[in-house]
């Protein structure tokens, strides 16, 4: 196994079952990896996939096995907002700052554990500590998420994602001016050959990704963008906009512009300024078309505001 808990694949590992690659790569018992498996602790490209998945020369395999030591999600009464909550699903406007589920280092107080507070079943499928969880937002990106509460939901919204039917837009404060009012970023991304934890458009082996584009108001060193997302790539606007000289404000992993000194004064970002605005989806069950939007945090407006005011001068 690589460092940062990914598995090297090779041309020849194509075809293999995921569970007799995760058995070999790991150094464990075909038993165990199914296990893994099984719980949701095995991702490729982000979403679990069942024990017998051919694996593909391009894709990407997460195990996380730290999370064995902790299996119990502890429900906890932390405040969220929810948009709408049934049987099978529910939607949050998710603050900056939570982080998704519990892990090394966060073993509480993340959305998860407000979720399994809040709610009065979650699904089984996916690990002890992420039942239900589809889709992923940053720690400090904020803005609306959906968790499924029951198995059905999470096969159909897995499913959903893996289509791209989902619609999601974004707005991001990032650096500079743009030449164009809107445009089309095609570049691929995976994993950064140099810092594991990081994702690059500098790869040989990446995964196509495209992110359309406009701008929504121009402050000459900074712009806010609106953002959708036409693939759903680990940090995709983050690396995008870093990619062609235009990161996200406050992105401390591709940016590092926490702050901008206009004339005499500075304007600091306390986070990435980066916000899930839209979240529009097909209801698992109903059929029904559902689509979600949460107004901007006021750290983000206070810091339009600053920019707007800079403008002026």
């Amino acid at each position: 196994m690589t460092s940062d808990n990914y598995l090297e694949i090779c041309p020849d590992d194509a075809s293999k079952r995921l569970d007799f690659l995760v058995s070999e790569k790991a150094g464990i018992t075909r038993s165990q990896a199914q296990r893994l498996i099984k719980y949701g602790f095995v991702l490729v490209n982000g979403n679990p996939e069942s024990p017998n998945y051919k694996i593909k020369a391009s894709d990407e395999i997460e195990v996380n096995r730290q999370e064995e030591d902790n299996l119990c999600l502890v429900p906890q009464n932390i405040p969220i907002k929810i948009l709408l909550m049934d049987e099978h699903i529910v939607v949050i406007d998710k603050p900056a700052g939570l982080v998704i589920y519990p892990a090394a280092g966060h073993t509480g107080n993340t959305i998860m554990n407000a979720v399994a507070y809040h709610c009065k079943k979650l699904a089984s499928i996916g690990s002890p500590l992420r039942p239900g969880v589809v889709h992923r937002l940053d720690k400090d990106t904020s803005g609306v998420m959906v968790v499924a509460l029951s198995d059905e939901a999470y096969y159909n919204l897995v499913e959903q994602f893996r289509e791209r039917t989902i619609n999601r837009v974004y707005k991001a404060l990032v650096l500079g001016d743009f030449k164009d009012d809107s445009g089309v970023i095609e570049k691929n991304i995976g994993r950064s050959d140099s810092d594991r934890k990081r994702m690059s458009t500098r790869v040989r082996r990446g995964k196509p990704a495209f992110t359309a584009w406009r701008v929504v108001k121009r402050f000459g060193h900074a712009a806010l963008i609106s953002a959708k997302l036409g693939t759903g790539r680990t940090h995709q606007i983050r690396v995008h906009f870093a990619a062609i000289g235009h990161p996200v404000l406050g992105d401390d992993a591709y940016g590092r512009k926490n702050a901008l000194k206009i004339g005499k004064g500075q304007i600091d970002f306390p986070r990435q300024m980066l916000h899930a605005e839209t979240l529009g989806f097909i209801h698992p069950i109903t059929g029904e078309y559902l689509e979600f939007n949460a107004d901007m945090p006021e750290d983000i407006l206070s810091c339009i505001d600053k920019l707007e005011a800079a403008r002026r001068l």
